[in-house]
């Protein structure tokens, strides 16, 4: 009764002060006209107060960093024990390029290796395919056949190094060829780790790198899932993509509940199998993109934590504490580079990376400032790593946890958040669930309203993008880094004379056997990994699949 009492005494001394103090500064100065006072889902108000989270119950809903449902932090000490990881995107050209790259990295004080592919292996060609011509190594690394695997990580022990790869529709070839490269190091299976993003499911709706239609992609991602839950205990088989989602122009609540759909479909799909929930969800990992809007960010990452507790523990009766927890990779916002004044970028990133650890984020890597441009130089790649390491060692944000916890604005939000979350993931159950809201079209017209809206509000100069929209200057061309041109005809010389020089029966054999279980609804996997082994071609793979299932072919947007 007195605590009521309390915030109805609060609450009538707030419509004082906004009667009076408010009203007169407003009346004598107004609020700036210029600015959009929301963040990406909802509206900001001038003040928050205890009444604005009433009905918060700090045990059920806030509770102590490493304990459900984890709002704080999945860790007790956090950061004051063992800090983020800082782990720079990176690949291009060949894999002896790349491997020069990530030695680069490791010597600059990275703790793990992140993998980008070229457009060709994501989308399942080789490189002397007729549709990969001028995209060999632009946007990543070519790998073609194990051989490019085993090069890439040349000298670099795969059981000390964790490589995450961001990979989707042939996420399983690229898995299989790590981990028989583990395997030729002698590194046992056990002490493999890794992630792949394997999260098919987003690229219907925000990027595209698709091969096959929805379901026969979600049965191989599924299929990957069970395999590293028997084979490959310490891989991480599943990374679910918010990034990507957020960058094609989704808000952050539309971030957060359209990846918990694609989530569920695959938790699902997993259990169909006959997997048990607690022997994969503990390796369920997440990359989600932290963009501009500070305290949103903070909020965003703590209503995460929140809900996926609740979903694992609730909805799918995980007994290990492990399941419910919500670990995830975080990289800078992509799409809030600018090529106007690219040395922007840098404060731009640095705000991002400090509300991803204010959040309590487990893994790092920034955009680099020269990204809107080009591949990042190693001068760019330096800074983003230097800048992590500032935030760790200089700024003191991760001396206690969850230092903005308990601020009533935070508070609020999160509670907003995971509230506009739910009410999405209902209408989406309602649908039936992820892959048919994708079918319909359903998350792809949300994402383009809201991707609209924001690039409308940034035209009529209520969202103010600085440097292209205001505080414009004239500017010089930019030194950037550019992809070796002759190393399109480089891969695609070594790949020809590689062909020529394996065993061409074994490689027949194994594609068979794969065309035979496309077709006979068992875990693909296993065949996968023995085409790999005898070094068939990403492509040769990718090809039998695409006669079993088909290619897929976007609807036309209405």
């Amino acid at each position: 009764m007195a605590e009521k009492q309390e915030l109805e005494r609060i609450a009538e001394e707030r419509k004082r002060w906004e009667e009076t103090t408010l009203k007169k500064a407003l009346d004598r100065a107004g609020e700036r006209s210029d600015v959009d006072f929301r963040t990406s889902s909802t509206e900001t108000r001038t003040l928050y107060t205890p009444p604005d989270i009433a009905d918060t119950d700090y045990g059920r809903d806030v509770g102590f960093p490493g304990e459900y449902p984890y709002t704080r932090g999945v860790q007790p000490t956090m950061y004051r024990g063992r800090l983020w990881s800082i782990r720079q995107y990176a690949g291009y050209g060949t894999a002896e390029e790349t491997n020069e790259r990530f030695k680069f990295l490791l010597k600059e004080g990275q703790r793990g290796l992140s993998v980008a592919f070229d457009l060709p292996t994501q989308l399942g060609y080789d490189s002397g395919d007729p549709m990969s011509e001028g995209e060999v190594g632009k946007v990543g690394v070519a790998i073609d056949t194990l051989h490019d695997m085993e090069t890439t990580f040349d000298g670099i022990p795969l059981d000390q190094i964790s490589t995450s790869m961001t990979i989707n529709a042939p996420a399983a070839i690229l898995v299989a060829m790590y981990a028989v490269v583990g395997q030729k190091q002698g590194v046992p299976n056990d002490k493999i780790q890794g992630t792949a993003q394997n999260d098919v499911l987003k690229e219907y709706v925000a990027r595209g790198t698709y091969i096959y239609p929805p379901r026969p992609s979600l049965r191989l991602a599924a299929d990957l899932m069970a395999y590293c839950a028997k084979e490959l205990p310490r891989f991480n088989s599943i990374s679910i993509s918010g990034y990507h989602i957020r960058d094609a122009g989704s808000s952050a609540v539309q971030e957060m509940a359209f990846t918990f759909a694609n989530a569920i479909a695959y938790i699902d799909a997993a259990l169909e199998r006959g997997v048990e929930i607690d022997s994969f969800a503990p390796r369920i990992s997440w990359i989600f993109n932290t963009q501009n809007n500070l305290l949103e960010e903070i909020a965003k990452y703590r209503a995460l934590r929140r809900m996926w507790a609740k979903i694992m523990r609730e909805r799918y009766g995980a007994k290990d504490s492990r399941s419910w927890i919500f670990r995830t990779h975080v990289q800078t916002g992509g799409a809030t580079l600018t090529a106007q004044q690219p040395e922007l970028n840098i404060v731009r990133a640095t705000l991002q990376a400090l509300a991803s650890v204010l959040g309590g984020v487990q893994s790092l890597a920034l955009s680099c400032y020269d990204e809107a441009l080009a591949l990042p130089t190693e001068e760019a790649q330096r800074i983003a790593v230097r800048t992590q390491q500032i935030i760790a060692f200089e700024s003191g944000v991760t001396d206690t946890a969850d230092p903005l916890g308990g601020s009533y604005y935070i508070e609020w939000l999160t509670n907003e958040l995971e509230k506009g979350a739910w009410e999405y993931l209902d209408r989406i159950e309602d649908m039936g669930g992820a892959v048919s809201a994708i079918e319909s079209g359903y998350i792809q017209r949300e994402i383009q309203e809201a991707s609209w809206a924001y690039q409308r509000a940034v035209d009529e100069g209520k969202k103010t993008v600085v440097g292209v929209n205001k505080f414009q200057v004239e500017e010089e061309s930019q030194m950037i880094f550019r992809v070796n041109p002759e190393a399109e005809r480089v891969q695609i010389k070594k790949l020809e004379a590689f062909k020529k020089q394996r065993d061409g029966a074994a490689v027949e054999a194994a594609l068979m056997r794969l065309d035979d279980i496309c077709r006979d609804g068992e875990n693909l996997m296993y065949p996968i990994m023995e085409a790999v082994r005898v070094y068939a071609t990403l492509g040769e793979i990718c090809d039998v699949m695409r006669k079993a299932f088909g290619d897929y072919r976007a609807p036309t947007a209405v």
